[in-house]
């Protein structure tokens, strides 16, 4: 594994970081948590809010709702992933825009300037 370098170490440290298991409480091998929140950046507050009126409906009504509350959590994880990468890619494309426009500009001025010395020099 050594061969491998940073790039290896920085992915297992995000793997193994505390980050990525968001629980409530401290959990061990012993005691597995009841209840994993998902994290609460990715989902609307109203939604996370529906999703603890969820958990203390009854047994038998939360049972049935539960796994419909899972697809919508998942969606809308889902549409936010996708919603930041076209942000991004809108990001990027307006950044390379900018840089295509200076160079436009550039190639304009130097052809300017070589066809003034053209007719300067006949």
């Amino acid at each position: 594994m050594e061969s491998y370098g940073l790039a290896w170490q920085f992915w297992h440290e995000g793997c193994f970081s505390p980050r990525v298991f968001d629980t409530q409480e401290e959990t061990t091998m012993s005691q597995p948590a009841r209840n994993i929140k998902p994290k609460t950046d990715e989902i609307p507050k109203e939604i996370v809010d529906l999703a603890d009126a969820v958990s203390r409906l009854p047994v038998e009504v939360r049972d049935t709702v539960t796994p419909i509350m899972a697809q919508v959590i998942e969606s809308t994880k889902r549409r936010r992933r996708i919603l930041t990468l076209v942000q991004d890619a809108l990001s990027q494309l307006r950044l390379d825009m900018k840089y295509l426009m200076f160079d436009l500009e550039a190639t304009r001025r130097e052809r300017d300037e070589y066809r003034r010395q053209v007719e300067e020099g006949t």
